[in-house]
């Protein structure tokens, strides 16, 4: 364990009943092989750096502006204190990375540190061809077991055979906490004659209407990317269902896509469209174009992660853009989706395994997330003493990632939820969007997807 970590905030360890979907949710621990990758092949490992001269090839997805600025900084300080390594850092945005990892992984020379998304279509997937490395027994090397909430570890942890999500296994660690949630225009709505942000999923389409009425955009939105549909819909679907309701859900523990409120959901978004509340064409319009008409003060809403805090914050209507969550009817608090951003893992053919460990303790530990404090990112555990400026875009999100992490009130990602849901769900949207399938057509699409890997994951 690294004399650098320090325990993290009581906020930060409410994060353990993050998440309670429970496939088979146990603390991380030893494993068995499981393709390339298993404990019982795996050398002793070390804290310690060879001296040889090493270049350690690094995938990352952090693309947008203050987290690349963060990586580039985490960079070239961890090649300052190990001259000796020289990182290689390859950046593709998600989407891309999505689509172009599973291949590199499966060469002969892969990366040797890549950025993993979790659940069954990605970070399942890769364990179970035996591409990524067990990390438990560096989470206990370097203390990562106790710097990070264990729910937040679960995220991360799979079964040796990659069927288990939330299994034994670690398989990685997050550098970035998250949030996905209701940017506002504050000027924009009080030109509508909206004084407050809306709290509800009822006040936000109230305050839609008004702002459409006053003759401006209400929410900017671009799906080209395709993931922005599971953040629209899983932000709607947890304000109107509930932590514990999509939880379970995405878990397999219990309830149906097709039941009143998944349903519910989509009829709203369905509604939305119809009433041009939504950007017109959001299917060939990008994220970062909604993004750039939000920031220029072309919509009132924008509804979309934390990850953009740093644009925004550089906007030009920036002093105006706030932040905040939704709240289900019932709740006393705000829940919306969220947790960490994509695991930091070390693959299988990792030619330096203790190099690659050292990295990513580097860009991940306490000093790290000062960096990505000061850059306008929102760390995986806040830092101790970090008090943002109230009514300030970071204010609000520090403020909110506490809070509703605290009553355990984020939701996991929905593509978590199959190996192939990720395709299924955003096909999906883009079909609900754009009229082509009704509510009830897109819930028994995805509801089709789910079952059926339910079923045959026992």
């Amino acid at each position: 364990m690294t004399a650098r970590r320090t325990t993290p905030l009581a906020a930060g360890g409410a994060l353990a009943a993050l998440v309670a979907v429970s496939l088979a949710a146990c603390a991380p621990g030893p494993s068995s092989p499981a393709g390339g990758g298993g404990s019982a092949s795996l050398a002793p490992v070390s804290t310690a750096v060879p001296t040889d001269k090493t270049t350690l090839t690094v995938w990352d997805q952090n693309t947008d502006g203050g987290i690349s600025d963060a990586q580039d900084q985490l960079n070239k300080a961890f090649m300052q204190k190990y001259p000796n390594v020289t990182v290689n850092r390859v950046s593709r945005s998600f989407s891309d990375l999505k689509t172009t990892l599973k291949l590199a992984l499966s060469g002969d020379n892969p990366p040797d540190v890549v950025q993993a998304n979790q659940g069954y279509p990605d970070m399942g997937a890769f364990v179970k061809a035996g591409y990524l490395r067990p990390m438990s027994d560096y989470a206990k090397l370097y203390g990562w077991d106790s710097y990070y909430p264990s729910s937040l570890l679960k995220l991360n942890s799979f079964s040796a055979d990659g069927k288990t999500w939330q299994g034994d296994n670690l398989y990685g660690v997050s550098q970035t906490g998250e949030l996905v949630g209701v940017y506002y225009n504050a000027a924009v709505l009080k030109k509508a004659g909206v004084n407050q942000p809306p709290t509800t999923i009822d006040e936000l389409t109230a305050d839609m209407a008004k702002v459409k009425a006053a003759g401006t955009l209400p929410l900017s939105y671009g799906d080209v990317e395709k993931s922005p549909g599971i953040h629209l819909y899983g932000v709607v679907l947890s304000a109107l269902a509930g932590a514990q309701s999509v939880t379970d859900l995405v878990g397999g523990k219990s309830g149906s896509w097709t039941d009143a409120n998944p349903v519910k959901a989509a009829q709203t978004i369905t509604d939305w469209q119809s009433k041009g509340y939504i950007t017109p064409g959001a299917n060939g319009v990008s994220r970062d174009a909604a993004v750039t008409t939000f920031g220029q003060g072309g919509s009132a809403f924008l509804i979309t992660g934390t990850w953009y805090q740093a644009t925004l914050e550089k906007a030009p209507a920036a002093s105006d853009l706030r932040f905040t969550a939704l709240t289900p009817s019932g709740s006393s608090t705000p829940v919306t989706m969220g947790g960490e951003g994509l695991a930091w893992a070390i693959t299988s053919k990792a030619k330096t395994p203790d190099v690659a460990a050292a990295y990513i303790d580097f860009i991940t530990d306490e000093a790290a997330s000062k960096v990505l404090v000061q850059t306008g990112n929102l760390p995986t555990v806040v830092p101790s003493g970090d008090s943002p400026k109230e009514g300030t875009i970071a204010g609000d999100i520090t403020t909110r990632y506490q809070a509703i992490s605290k009553s355990n009130g984020i939701t996991p990602y929905l593509d978590y939820a199959t190996p192939t849901f990720y395709d299924t769900l955003t096909a999906g949207m883009q079909d609900l969007v754009a009229g082509q399938a009704t509510p009830q057509q897109f819930t028994e699409k995805i509801q089709a997807d789910y079952g059926e890997f339910v079923k045959s994951n026992g």
